[in-house]
């Protein structure tokens, strides 16, 4: 493992002592449209020595012990780099920790998921996807691995259901997507324009619904679920998608009213990006996933 750790002024932890560890998957070889998104570990790191140690409502993060693992190094060949993603991955959840991954395409959860369910088998596991992809197709561009995959490669497992997948945000489908869709009634979908109409709060509290029963649940983190204004720097961008505020306060909900065991941020890319604008976001998702965590520790 490679990676320099910043963070600055947060609480420096220990394999088996800490409140959230990070692990960085820089892989982008997945994707179908621009690349970058290995670039994204590196450029998060980097830009947190800028952030302050304090949440947007003032919450003192400072007591907040933070292990960064580093970036497991990209590797060309699939099938080796994936099976040591979900290798590693395991280890954290076995440390007991809860794991923010940064990819890296959205491939890579694929791994972590599978390590994820591997992990809490045989108890049922769920999915919160915030994304403007459905990401359900079961092959793209000859590839079952593809970035367009992950969430058709999680119902695979064997303690998963489509009633225990809830997507939000999405607004771009593919054929085989919506005729999936269609033939699992009870796959949770909310299109970003559903989520405009019918509110924040009506969204979350059918999510709470459809997950709360669950023990253990994956929230993963596509960046361009935000509308490009607010992302623009990001592989497959999508008009028509949610602010940066709407973003903070689902991810708010989702870990303070489920019970997340795993987080993933995925699709940043700092090499089409403007201004650093989809990294700043993404950090201040970062800070704010951070202060909910913090929040129910000292609950």
């Amino acid at each position: 493992m490679t990676g320099k750790r910043h963070w600055d002024g947060l609480k420096v932890g220990t394999p088996g002592e800490n409140d959230l560890s990070i692990m960085g998957v820089p892989f982008d070889g997945a994707v179908s449209n621009a690349r970058g998104a290995a670039e994204a570990p590196a450029k998060l790191r980097e830009l947190s020595k800028r952030f302050s140690p304090f949440s947007e409502e003032g919450r003192d993060l400072r007591n907040l012990a933070i292990y960064d693992r580093g970036d497991l190094p990209y590797n060309h060949d699939w099938v080796s780099y994936y099976a040591e993603v979900e290798r590693q991955a395991l280890e954290l959840f076995q440390a007991g920790t809860l794991p923010l991954f940064l990819g890296g395409d959205h491939s890579v959860t694929i791994p972590l998921s599978s390590a994820f369910s591997r992990y809490y088998n045989p108890k049922p596991v769920g999915m919160v996807h915030l994304d403007a992809h459905s990401d359900l197709m079961d092959m793209y561009q000859d590839q079952k691995w593809s970035h367009a995959c992950p969430q058709r490669r999680f119902l695979e497992q064997d303690n998963t259901s489509p009633k225990n997948l809830f997507l939000v945000g999405i607004r771009e489908f593919e054929a085989e997507e919506v005729a999936f869709w269609k033939n699992n009634p009870d796959l949770g979908l909310v299109t970003a324009r559903r989520y405009h109409r019918d509110g924040h709060k009506a969204v979350t509290s059918e999510m709470v619904s459809a997950m709360g029963g669950l023990e253990a649940v994956y929230l993963s983190i596509d960046i361009d679920i935000l509308d490009p204004a607010y992302a623009p720097g990001t592989g497959t961008p999508q008009a028509g998608g949610l602010s940066t505020r709407q973003l903070i306060e689902l991810v708010w909900d989702t870990i303070t009213r489920l019970p997340v065991k795993a987080i993933d941020l995925v699709e940043v890319a700092p090499p089409v990006d403007i201004s650093d604008l989809t990294s700043r976001a993404a950090l201040k998702v970062i800070y704010e996933i951070f202060a909910a965590v913090n929040s129910l520790k000292e609950q």
